[in-house]
């Protein structure tokens, strides 16, 4: 039987199995599982103002899966260090250039970690600072000045870098900014209702131009 192109079975699959997304659990020893209501507390809010239909509980996947392929948004966050297997750069890179997308948010404490393991993903790229004009920007909610800041962490401005194959934006990695804690209830970093809803709003932002490549 002939194998069909992995770009067509990635979007085959990403429409019969409907709006769902997922965190990465990846190696090294970084905290993939931290902000646990952050992602729940975004889909709903996605839900209710954007008109998605995402499952309300995100799957969890590794880079080395196939799994991985089921969705069309991956979601990772943590503090500190992060290793990918040559197997996971491989199937990760695969699942990117397929149609892929890799939201990393810097929950503090990732940057000279990711960067290097980005490096061995896509050698010959570089992360891109993305415009303010950007269309990630002004999705249902605009953001005319680009990335907002949610918490202070090294007192740097937010920065939304972007690595790009053939003109579409394949990851994201949102640094000094920490839109996962934006996400959280309310109680865990007691974060005044305008940030909070400020960070909601950008990430569904960041949903909805995943779903609508």
């Amino acid at each position: 039987m002939k194998q069909l192109p992995i770009l067509f079975v990635l979007l085959v699959t990403f429409t019969l199995s409907g709006q769902e997304i997922a965190v990465l659990k990846y190696g090294g020893g970084g905290d993939w599982y931290s902000n646990p209501t952050a992602l729940p507390n975004l889909i709903k809010f996605c839900n209710t103002n954007i008109g998605t239909k995402l499952e309300l509980a995100p799957k969890t996947v590794s880079p080395s899966s196939q799994e991985l392929f089921e969705y069309p948004f991956i979601h990772m966050t943590g503090h500190g260090n992060v290793y990918f297997t040559d197997e996971e750069i491989t199937n990760l890179r695969s699942y990117l250039l397929a149609g892929g997308f890799l939201h990393i948010d810097d929950n503090y404490g990732m940057e000279k970690y990711i960067k290097r393991e980005l490096k061995k993903l896509f050698p010959n790229k570089e992360l891109e600072e993305l415009a303010v004009n950007h269309p990630i920007f002004n999705q249902e909610f605009p953001f005319p000045q680009g990335l907002p800041k949610i918490h202070e962490h090294d007192g740097q401005r937010p920065q939304a870098l972007g690595i790009f194959h053939e003109g579409r934006l394949v990851l994201l990695y949102t640094l000094e900014c920490d839109l996962g804690d934006g996400w959280e209830d309310p109680t865990v970093h007691n974060d005044p209702e305008p940030v909070r809803t400020k960070a909601l709003k950008m990430g569904s932002n960041i949903i909805s131009y995943v779903f609508s490549l």
